[in-house]
């Protein structure tokens, strides 16, 4: 690895969760069973690719899946939300999720026309910026780049299963700041609200929401970024408002009316796409921006989505 690489990583994260993060890449680079909540994990077993992009192609899907890529649809989420200080009324958070930027660079410029003129304040992405789960990072951090030019500042964004910490310097240097197990106030006329995002707890298990929420007061509204929406319960009685979240694509290749096939992901049903709610937290899991293992979509169209804060 650079030695530039890893001096950055040890300056912004600390050598020891730099080397723990490392460690666990290579150990997982890249494993179809075992390791993360899941046992199995299909976007390793690269042969099942080609058989779901042949399958596709035998009945005539795989044209019309692709061109859904392209149809990226804005949804709106308005939220209620106790405790919310007034001023942050109709505060807007602009979601992306699963970009899988270097799969099919036409679906990043539908992106880009998508989001160039909506109205937000902050814009939030909930991990996988990279197509694979293993190898070189570069080409999808040249498509995060086209990508940002039609987004707004500020960005945060949390790692997923997909990525690299080895992304993390390229990342925040078009912009994007990158929450590690860490939390950001933001504040307006003296009053704060807490975005608190976590590093991928699907895959390499490296989420700390104790971390991530040292020094938010326990009176503050928080808002949590994770990557998959597994750790829901985690969540929820850690006294989080709001919790954001992706991974699951929301079945990417659904029956129809939607029906996922597969989540691959460890949670109800229920939470595998759109709004939900678990206990006092509201929660909501994007159907994902981009595609992954095949660049094909069917019932199940890409999102992005513009969350609005209300005071309850």
């Amino acid at each position: 690895m650079d030695n530039e690489i890893l001096q950055q990583l040890d300056g912004r994260l600390g050598p020891l969760y730099a080397r723990q993060r490392l460690g666990i890449e290579r150990e997982n680079q890249p494993k179809v069973f075992g390791s993360g909540i899941n046992f199995f994990h299909p976007e390793n077993w690269y042969s099942i690719h080609s058989l779901i992009r042949n399958s596709l192609r035998l009945v005539g899907l795989y044209g019309r899946g692709v061109r859904n890529t392209l149809d990226i649809r804005v949804r709106e989420n308005e939220l209620r939300i106790e405790g919310l200080p007034p001023v942050f009324d109709g505060f807007t958070l602009l979601h992306l999720s699963d970009i899988h930027a270097d799969i099919h660079p036409p679906a990043i410029h539908a992106m880009v026309e998508t989001v160039r003129d909506l109205d937000y304040d902050i814009c939030v992405l909930t991990g996988d910026y990279r197509a694979q789960t293993h190898g070189p990072v570069d080409a999808a951090l040249e498509w995060m780049g086209v990508l940002t030019i039609g987004l707004h500042q500020p960005i945060y964004g949390v790692f997923g299963n997909h990525d690299s910490v080895t992304m993390l310097p390229g990342l925040e240097a078009m912009g994007i700041r990158m929450l590690v197990n860490e939390h950001v106030a933001i504040e307006r006329d003296g009053h704060q609200l807490f975005l608190v995002g976590i590093d991928d707890a699907h895959y390499y298990r490296v989420d700390n929401i104790e971390k991530a929420l040292a020094g938010v007061p326990h009176d503050k509204t928080a808002i949590l970024l994770s990557h998959t929406p597994e750790i829901y319960r985690q969540a929820a009685h850690a006294g989080f408002a709001l919790m954001l979240c992706g991974h699951t694509h929301g079945g990417q290749i659904c029956l129809p009316g939607g029906i996922p096939v597969t989540l691959d992901a460890k949670c109800p049903r229920a939470l595998g796409s759109g709004p939900w709610r678990h206990g006092d937290m509201q929660g909501y899991t994007s159907a994902g921006t981009g595609s992954c293992i095949v660049n094909v979509r069917l019932n199940c169209p890409p999102e992005v989505t513009l969350h609005r804060l209300r005071c309850a």
